[in-house]
């Protein structure tokens, strides 16, 4: 595995590993000031290329803070050996995050920030913004450097794939074809779904930074939110495909409640089974 260093916005460095044999990408991105910041540390595995991509911008001893969107394993599975490598850095992340998991997960307490904090590492202003269970976790979180207008998205706008470090061409292409290809069940979609992404898109964004796909800039000929007799953006088409998945699920789950219906491939969820089962066997079970 090869790692790439690039600057994507004024002191915003991706750091990009592309794991061949999955055909998929992973993106850390290291935010340089007087308070380093990594948003996402990569697996374990993936440390010792991280590091040493981080260790190109900055020594990697003075990295201060450690964040991520949501506990899994791509996102801050490195986060003890960070801790470790840099033994004044601080792990920050959401009120439940923390509360939840990092508390315990972490070497050393975590740093809670509650919905719309701000944290300034110098030089740049990072705001965390709840966004629970977009994409997965209801302690899921996305971070925003106001200096330089950077959405810090995780796994929103995910693709398969390798990819260059930035893109002017179409993003939601790639991300619907990946979600379609969403085997493992991985996104949580609630009724919430739309507002939060509706609320992401409302920010003043120059550029979008992914973390399973190519940055994107988002110009005034590509904003975040629709010109008003204009194209539709990237955030409400994502909104539209995930709202229109939501439906579909909770059509199935009204129906299940109703009749004794069948999920897709002919397999049958315990809920859905329990849902259609006379009330002594609910009672039962």
């Amino acid at each position: 595995m090869e790692t790439r260093l690039t600057e994507v916005a004024d002191g915003v460095h991706q750091i990009t590993t592309h794991v061949a044999e999955m055909d998929f990408g992973f993106n850390q991105y290291l935010v340089a000031g007087d308070e380093p910041m990594l948003f996402h540390t990569g697996m374990r595995a993936m440390f010792p290329l991280v590091s040493d991509a981080v260790s190109q911008v900055i020594p990697l001893d003075s990295l201060r803070w450690v964040s991520f969107g949501h506990v899994e394993a791509d996102e801050c599975g490195s986060m003890n050996a960070f801790l470790a490598a840099a033994p004044g850095s601080t792990v920050a992340q959401g009120m439940i995050g923390c509360m939840v998991s990092i508390a315990d997960l972490a070497d050393r307490p975590p740093r809670p920030l509650a919905d719309g904090e701000v944290l300034d590492i110098g030089a740049h202003r990072i705001r965390w913004i709840d966004t629970p269970h977009v994409p997965h976790g209801w302690e899921a979180g996305v971070v925003y450097d106001e200096t330089t207008r950077t959405l810090f998205c995780g796994d929103l706008f995910t693709r398969w794939g390798a990819y260059p470090a930035t893109t002017t061409d179409d993003i939601v292409g790639p991300a619907v074809d990946a979600d379609a290809r969403d085997y493992y069940g991985s996104w949580s979609l609630r009724p919430t779904t739309g507002a939060a992404i509706r609320h992401l898109a409302d920010l003043d964004v120059a550029t979008l930074a992914l973390m399973h796909a190519r940055s994107t800039p988002v110009t005034a000929q590509r904003p975040c939110r629709p010109w008003p007799t204009g194209p539709t953006s990237s955030m409400d088409v994502w909104e539209d495909r995930r709202e229109q998945r939501w439906a579909r699920s909770a059509a199935f789950g009204i129906a299940a409640i109703r009749s004794d219906v069948q999920p897709p491939r002919g397999r049958r969820t315990r809920s859905a089974a329990m849902a259609t089962a006379p009330a002594a066997e609910r009672t039962a079970a």
